[in-house]
């Protein structure tokens, strides 16, 4: 009689791809995370959208797993995509890619609803992994932001320390315009601007003049102190 052997162990079926959406304006970087996706065999390309309108819209497609989210974009910031995306993506996890690191903006993000928050030196061709690493339930954050935050929770301020509303001014300025206000205060140049942001001096100088008339400033010095009083920077 011969031996009965066990019939074969059904093959497990091979999990879907991570299903990702991309909100970001700078040409360069988008295409460089793009194609990171598309070479990859475990994730998709769903959507993509060049600033908050186009974002909007995009969430009333069906859901991503994972929404990454520039917060510099020429129509407004990205913290408005990321305070949308929970209602109409419940179980998408949002991750910040930007060159914004500032206190103000990491905790604006992460109370919208942001799991991760990384800033774009951290590279589009490394993107994948920290996109696998959200989707499996991480929270990446770049080291420097995650520094911020253990310092903000270690030294809280004082529960009576006033706290600044920012003037009625400081919604005049674009999500870029504010990036490159960003830029200008830590000191970088119009040429180096340009190189982080990958567009023309020509285009920097445009965003910088825009900033300066609706600051009503004629300099670099008048708008980082105007932007302050406004609320727009961190005093």
């Amino acid at each position: 009689m011969s031996a009965a052997f066990p019939p074969p162990a059904p093959t497990p079926p091979l999990a879907a791809p991570i299903r990702v959406a991309l909100v970001e304006d700078n040409l360069h970087f988008q295409s460089e995370v793009v194609k990171s996706i598309r070479a990859s065999a475990d994730a998709v390309l769903v959507g993509i959208a060049g600033n908050c309108t186009e974002a909007l819209a995009m969430l009333k497609q069906p859901a991503a797993d994972v929404l990454l989210v520039d917060l510099g974009l020429p129509d407004g910031s990205g913290i408005e995509v990321i305070r949308a995306a929970p209602a109409a993506w419940p179980r998408c996890g949002i991750m910040v890619c930007t060159a914004l690191g500032d206190e103000s903006h990491v905790m604006r993000a992460i109370e919208a609803g942001a799991s991760g928050y990384l800033l774009k030196d951290i590279g589009p061709e490394n993107m994948l992994d920290e996109i696998r690493s959200l989707h499996a339930g991480g929270s990446p954050i770049s080291p420097v932001i995650a520094r911020q935050i253990l310092t903000r929770f270690r030294d809280p301020a004082p529960a009576h320390a006033p706290q600044k509303v920012p003037e009625p001014g400081a919604a005049l300025l674009s999500g870029r315009e504010r990036e490159v206000l960003e830029l200008i205060t830590k000191g970088f140049t119009a040429e180096e601007i340009a190189e982080l942001l990958k567009v023309s001096r020509h285009t920097v100088l445009t965003y910088v003049r825009r900033i300066y008339g609706k600051l009503k400033v004629s300099s670099r010095a008048e708008a980082i102190y105007e932007a302050k009083q406004q609320g727009i920077l961190a005093a």
